[in-house]
């Protein structure tokens, strides 16, 4: 695919607005009927912890459009995982040292994103002949934080060492790790509505794993239909700039618990592209603009969804309608 380029005006219009990392550069242009797409973003929200002493979990947020995600221990990859995994150990790694790791994620077409945020995780010294698992995780408990989120505590468990790691599972599936030293965590990327299971397992250095604590049944609560997590006061109108249409869109980012970083653009029913906004995140009105075509009056529909903090996309913007050529 041919590389393509902002025009100089919208290069200039987005250095005024902050620095904008365009996740996709054929969101820039496409074809002429409107074929707009791009590839994944950049994982947001990595994090690792060691979870042995030869191994260390590390996790990231769910991006857009993923295929697969790669998980690189400083430049080098060390795993593949399919685009609905969030979460991987990385192995046979050495005792007592530290690592860099960062996640790229990668489409169908294979287009690779950019790399995440390099994040650090030290092993611990390894233990010769350690054969006794950490003792059971007691009284568990939690409770819903939002439709999309719960709380979860535990009491420390005992080791003949140290215990280095607790592992969330849902359901029999390890969907989530901390430090040792933490006996409680949040869990995010949940589904409103919904029945979850959980249990809290501890591990050693060795990678000893004590048995699974009582059972932690909690719900989420209600249905979420999006509104509240929806960018405002959305606009879209057009310009025509050497001999090409743009699309020119603002709206006004959702008041969500943390930073909104990266967005998703729909064009006629379909995803056209993602951006990542690096740096200061626009917090009055966000800007963004993007090629469409040549031809004049040619109706498009747009709408606009924000990526959550907790790794899930918000509802949809009200949709516009914008004719080339009309300025509107």
């Amino acid at each position: 695919m041919p590389r393509r380029f902002a025009p100089p005006s919208l290069r200039r219009h987005l250095a005024l607005c902050g620095t904008l990392v365009l996740v996709a550069s054929c969101g820039w242009a496409g074809a002429e009927e409107g074929d707009v797409g791009g590839g994944p973003g950049a994982p947001t929200g990595v994090t690792a912890a060691a979870g042995s002493a030869t191994s260390v979990h590390v996790m990231w947020n769910a991006t857009a459009r993923v295929d697969v995600y790669e998980v690189y221990r400083g430049t080098t990859k060390v795993k593949e995982v399919p685009g609905s995994q969030h979460m991987v150990d990385v192995t046979r790694l050495r005792p007592a040292t530290l690592y860099a790791f960062s996640v790229r994620a990668r489409d169908s077409g294979g287009r690779l994103g950019p790399p995440s945020r390099q994040v650090r995780a030290k092993t611990p010294a390894a233990v010769a002949d350690d054969r006794s698992a950490p003792t059971r995780p007691s009284a568990p408990g939690g409770r819903a934080a939002g439709s999309r989120a719960v709380q979860l505590s535990w009491s420390a468990s005992t080791d003949d060492r140290d215990v280095v790691s607790y592992d969330i599972h849902q359901q029999g599936t390890k969907i989530h790790s901390v430090g040792g030293g933490q006996t409680a965590t949040v869990l995010t990327g949940l589904r409103p509505g919904t029945d979850y299971a959980f249990t809290v397992r501890a591990r050693d250095a060795a990678g000893n794993v004590s048995p699974a604590s009582p059972t932690v049944r909690l719900t989420t609560p209600g249905t979420d239909d999006g509104r509240a997590t929806a960018p405002t006061r959305f606009r879209a109108t057009s310009h025509r700039e050497h001999g090409a249409y743009h699309v020119d869109l603002s709206w006004v980012p959702p008041r969500v618990d943390g930073e909104v970083t990266e967005y998703q653009i729909h064009l006629d029913g379909r995803p056209a592209t993602s951006l990542v906004f690096g740096g200061r995140t626009p917090r009055g009105r966000a800007a963004y603009s993007f090629y469409v075509g040549r031809k004049a009056g040619v109706t498009h529909r747009v709408r606009v969804r924000a990526m959550l903090p907790d790794g899930t996309w918000g509802g949809f913007s009200a949709e516009r309608a914008v004719t080339t050529g009309t300025g509107r």
